[in-house]
């Protein structure tokens, strides 16, 4: 692709993106996104840990780290064995 015909084509996509925002109108959500910044300041520190987090933490204390824990989950039977061997602190 030639440099004048990349131009063309990133020119085009503006020319579309202004008339999607024109369209849209100032009031909705998705005109805020695309032109507004971001209000307010990140809280400090590293993110919280989120559930998906705890699973993937508590699977590795059991053994079981290269497990698909979204799979596992799938299948009730399994899930509800790992479930009772996490939460009996008496199983080796």
């Amino acid at each position: 692709m030639t440099t004048q015909l990349q131009l063309i084509i990133i020119i085009i996509i503006v020319i579309i993106i202004i008339i999607i925002i024109i369209i849209i109108g100032e009031g909705r959500g998705v005109h805020r996104v695309l032109v507004g910044k971001p209000e307010g300041k990140r809280p400090l520190g590293r993110p919280r840990r989120g559930w998906e987090d705890n699973i993937k933490m508590d699977l590795q204390e059991v053994g079981g780290s290269c497990v698909d824990w979204m799979e596992l989950a799938q299948d009730r039977d399994r899930w509800r064995a790992l479930v009772g061997t996490v939460m009996n602190p008496r199983v080796p």
